[in-house]
C-alpha cells in the first residue's frame, strides 16, 4: 500500500489532464481545474470509493466555498486517514488555499494510493452520485452530469405559447415599480458586500484558531499544562464561560498555584501566632 512515496516517484509526473479524467470518470463530475477539488470533498469520496462505506459521506460538504467549510471536510478526511492507518500527512492549511501545485501533488499521491489498492480498476458497483446525495435529493455538486428529476420533468412540458412570451417581454415594469426594483437591487448589493466582509472576518479568526489547534497538536507540546488548558477551551461544546473557568482551574492545579497560596497563607498565620 503506497502511503509514502518520494517526490521523484512516477506518481508525481502524472499530468493535470490525467488526474482530472480520473476524477471525472470515477465520480461522474466535470471538473476542469485541479483547484476545484480544493474543498476536500473529492478526496473524501475517492477514499469512499476505494474503501466503500468507510467515509461518513453525510458529513462531506460538496458545496463548501469558504475555508471554514473546507476544513470541516478535511477533518472528515483526516479521521478516515487515521482509521485506515495511512501515514501520509495532510497539509490542510496549504490545501484549502486552492493553490494549483499543492492540490495537484496531493491528488497525484491519492491516485497512486487508490490504484495500489484496487489496481486502477474502477469499482462498477459504486454509485458516486447516490453516495453524495442527501435525503434522496442530489446535492449541487459542481460539474455533476446528472440531470435533476425536476429538470427532467420540466422538459416534458410543451414550450409556452410564443405570443404570450412576446407579450410578457413587451410589458415591462411601470416607472414607479422600476424605482422600487432599483432600490431593492442596491440594498441587495449592500447586503452582499456586508456578508462577504463578515465571512472574510470569520475566516480570518477561524484560521487563527486553526493555527493554534495545529500548534497544540505538536507531540512534544501535547502534555504541557498550558496546551491542555488551551485545548479545553478549543474543544468545549457548551457556549458558556465554564470552559475558561475549567481551563484556569486545571492550569492552577497543574502548576500548584493553589497549593503555593495555601502554603503561603499558612506560613503567614504561623508568623502572626508567634508574634502574638
Amino acid at each position: 500500500m503506497a502511503t509514502n512515496i518520494g517526490m521523484m516517484d512516477s506518481a508525481y509526473f502524472v499530468g493535470r489532464n490525467e488526474i482530472l479524467t480520473w476524477i471525472n470518470d470515477r465520480l461522474h463530475l466535470n471538473l476542469s481545474r485541479v483547484e476545484e477539488a480544493a474543498s476536500g470533498a473529492v478526496q473524501c469520496q475517492m477514499l469512499d470509493m476505494t474503501f466503500p462505506g468507510v467515509v461518513p459521506m453525510h458529513k462531506v460538504n460538496f458545496d463548501a466555498k469558504n475555508e471554514y467549510d473546507m476544513i470541516q471536510n478535511y477533518k472528515v478526511l483526516q479521521d478516515v486517514v487515521n482509521k485506515l492507518k495511512i501515514t501520509k500527512p495532510l497539509e490542510i492549511n496549504r490545501l484549502v488555499k486552492g493553490r494549483p501545485l499543492d492540490n495537484l501533488e496531493f491528488l497525484q499521491w491519492l491516485k497512486r494510493f487508490c490504484d495500489s489498492i484496487n489496481g486502477g480498476i474502477m469499482n462498477e458497483n459504486y454509485n458516486p452520485v447516490e453516495r453524495r446525495s442527501r435525503n434522496g435529493k442530489e446535492r449541487s455538486v459542481k460539474g455533476s452530469n446528472k440531470i435533476p428529476k425536476s429538470l427532467q420533468t420540466n422538459n416534458n412540458h410543451p414550450p409556452p405559447n410564443s405570443s404570450s412570451v412576446g407579450l410578457s417581454k413587451a410589458s415591462g415594469p411601470k416607472p414607479a415599480k422600476a424605482a422600487e426594483v432599483q432600490a431593492l437591487s442596491k440594498e441587495l448589493v449592500d447586503l452582499k458586500i456586508s456578508t462577504d466582509l463578515l465571512e472574510k472576518e470569520r475566516d480570518f479568526y477561524f484560521s487563527k484558531l486553526r493555527d493554534v489547534e495545529i500548534l497544540c497538536q505538536t507531540p512534544e507540546l501535547d502534555d504541557l499544562p498550558i496546551v491542555v488548558a488551551v485545548k479545553k477551551i478549543l474543544y468545549a461544546t457548551d457556549a458558556n464561560e465554564s470552559a475558561l473557568e475549567d481551563a484556569q482551574e486545571y492550569l492552577n492545579q497543574s502548576l500548584g498555584v493553589e497549593d503555593d497560596e495555601a502554603e503561603g497563607n499558612g506560613e503567614q498565620l504561623e508568623e502572626e501566632k508567634t508574634q502574638a
